[in-house]
This record gives structure tokens, sequence and C-alpha cells, in this order.
């Protein structure tokens, strides 16, 4: 398993803000990511701030954090930067806020020219399935990735 290095860190704090993935968003997720060779995984510690009821996580966070891991799969796997056009989230049971770590994955179902089909999830502490999304993601071209979306180019997420 590959860490994958997290392009925009050192960015500006006042314009990186993304709540996914920035570690500059004081109310951010600061999610990290790896490569498992056929999907990218996360681990995160749900917190109580995040909730939507007493001790459960919010609903949408868990839908921003499957949105999140599918971009970091566009990023990794389609080698591009892309757009969420439709996400289909499943809850299937609640994460609680006071069992500690999730694991989130993502991996590439299908893509062409023009768009990306990922398969997300996302895993309690007892590894038991509580959410995953179908996520539809509209790709560019490397060229317009790279001058109109900071897309450095996949070498810049490896070591």
């Amino acid at each position: 398993m590959k860490k994958i290095i997290n392009v925009h860190r050192s960015d500006d704090p006042e314009i990186y803000r993304c709540i996914g993935c920035s570690p500059h968003n004081p109310i951010g997720l600061k999610l990290e990511f790896w490569d498992d060779d056929n999907c990218i995984i996360s681990k995160w510690n749900p917190r109580r701030e995040f909730e939507g009821w007493v001790e459960v996580l919010h609903g949408g966070i868990q839908a921003t954090l499957l949105d999140e891991i599918a971009a970091w799969v566009v990023y990794t796997k389609c080698k591009t930067a892309g757009v969420t056009a439709e996400l289909k989230v499943k809850y299937k049971r609640p994460v609680f806020t006071n069992q500690g770590e999730i694991l989130i994955k993502g991996r590439l179902v299908e893509m062409n020219k023009r768009l990306a089909f990922i398969h997300a999830q996302l895993f309690n502490s007892e590894n038991q399935l509580c959410a995953e999304a179908d996520i539809k993601y509209v790709i560019f071209s490397e060229e317009v990735a790279r001058t109109k979306y900071y897309y450095p180019g996949i070498d810049a997420f490896y070591e």
C-alpha cells in the first residue's frame, strides 16, 4: 500500500480550504489517502461535531466522505481532475461517532473519455458496511485539468 501525497497541502491556506482533504481547514475532515492497487482508501476517526443525531455521524458527512474518496480515485486512477455529476448513496447502518476509526474505500468501475464511474464504501470500526455510493464524475482532459484545475500530473501523487 502506497501513501498518496496531498499535492495541495502546501498551497496557500487561504486558497486551499477543501472540506474533505485540506489540512488548513479548521472545520474540515483532513483526510489522507493510500493506494491499495485496485482501490484508494482512507481512515478517519468521526468526531462529535459531525453528528446528526446523538453519537451518529450525519448522513451528509458520510456522503462527503464517499464523494471525497471518489475525487482521489479520479486524481490517481483516471490521472486527471473532474467534478461530481451524480452521487447515489445507500445508507445501510448507522455510523457511530464514539466507536473509533472508520474505513472509506473507492474504486474505479469504468471510465471513458468524459466520464468516470466510481464505487465507494464506508465501513465502521467492526468492518461492517455502513454506506456505499455509485458516483459519476465528469472528467477533464489532462491538459484542461493541468491548466484550469491545478492538476500536477500523476507522478506528483507518489514518491
